[in-house]
């Protein structure tokens, strides 16, 4: 299973590599405000699913553009694709994205590829038999204070997004490490994480097809991965965070409280800590400046 998910994620990345030699050509569409898909996401999506079912006629598929409309619907074997990670960064010409592939046996991930096609670079897993990156085994680092780490992660970009909570995540993040990395490519940041490149990643808004393959890849290459409380059961909660045992047990203090499922205190003062931000930002009112009649008990002038 898993060389056919290779076999997969290879074609899709020589129709990727094709499109990228003329990337203005490439007609592209918004899926909502900087969501955008390309006729490569669909093309790409399309020979994955192809290679995929003439092999497993019988599996389910999970594709990002396309959803479960392909494949059996009550499987117990359960593809999760994303054709193109990094949409935004192809569009532009840079070269950080990847084709994610990843089997789910009975909710559980068993087999994962993430191929990045502009270094020809192949992450592949399968469930108890370690991660590898062009066929070597990979492993987390092996660094293990904070303050000497690359941490990557994912900026919001859709309206809505919680922009303010965000900046208070990487500030907190930015003052205790070595380095914050934004390369826009969720799974290829899980990908180097398990390959010690990085050594911890955080983002939230994220989809189970940008996490499926990367969350195998770090647990097999001996890390951890869960939502930003370090509960495990993380796929379709929309935060990730990741590291090696040590950097994981560290993010979990900093970034916890900004989770959905903290307790109501770490909430209240992820929002006391946002309110006294803004009131800083924000100029002193005409009534409460010092030289102000109103200040010094004057009445105020008309």
């Amino acid at each position: 299973m898993l060389n056919v998910a290779i076999k997969a994620a290879r074609a899709a990345g020589a129709i990727i590599n094709r499109a990228a030699l003329d990337v203005e050509s490439v007609r592209i569409s918004q899926k909502q405000i900087n969501d955008f898909v390309t006729e490569v996401d669909h093309a790409s999506e399309k020979i994955i699913i192809e290679t995929l079912l003439t092999a497993y006629p019988g599996h389910g598929i999970l594709a990002e553009e396309s959803g479960s409309e392909y494949g059996a619907k009550d499987s117990e074997f359960v593809w999760i694709i994303d054709p193109l990670d990094g949409t935004t960064n192809f569009i532009h010409g840079f070269p950080v994205y990847c084709v994610s592939i990843a089997l789910a046996v009975r909710g559980k991930v068993e087999q994962a590829v993430i191929y990045d096609p502009s270094r020809n670079d192949l992450f592949t897993s399968t469930k108890g038999r370690g991660a590898y990156m062009n066929e070597r085994r990979i492993r987390v680092s092996k660094r293990t204070q904070l303050k000497d780490c690359l941490i990557s992660t994912g900026f919001p970009f859709r309206p809505g997004d919680n922009f303010k909570n965000y900046l208070n995540m990487m500030s907190d993040v930015m003052q205790r490490t070595a380095g914050l990395r934004r390369p826009g490519a969720a799974a290829l940041d899980l990908a180097y994480v398990a390959a010690g490149f990085t050594d911890g990643f955080f983002e939230t808004g994220l989809s189970i097809w940008d996490v499926a393959a990367g969350s195998l890849l770090i647990t097999e290459a001996g890390g951890l991965v869960g939502n930003f409380t370090g509960e495990a059961d993380f796929l379709e909660q929309r935060e990730c965070m990741a590291g090696s045992p040590r950097i994981y047990g560290q993010l979990v203090p900093i970034l916890g409280k900004y989770s959905k499922f903290a307790s109501a205190g770490d909430k209240a003062a992820v929002r006391q800590a946002a309110g006294d931000d803004a009131a800083a930002q924000d100029p002193p009112a005409a009534s409460e400046t010092p030289d102000s009649p109103a200040a010094a008990g004057e009445d105020a002038p008309f």
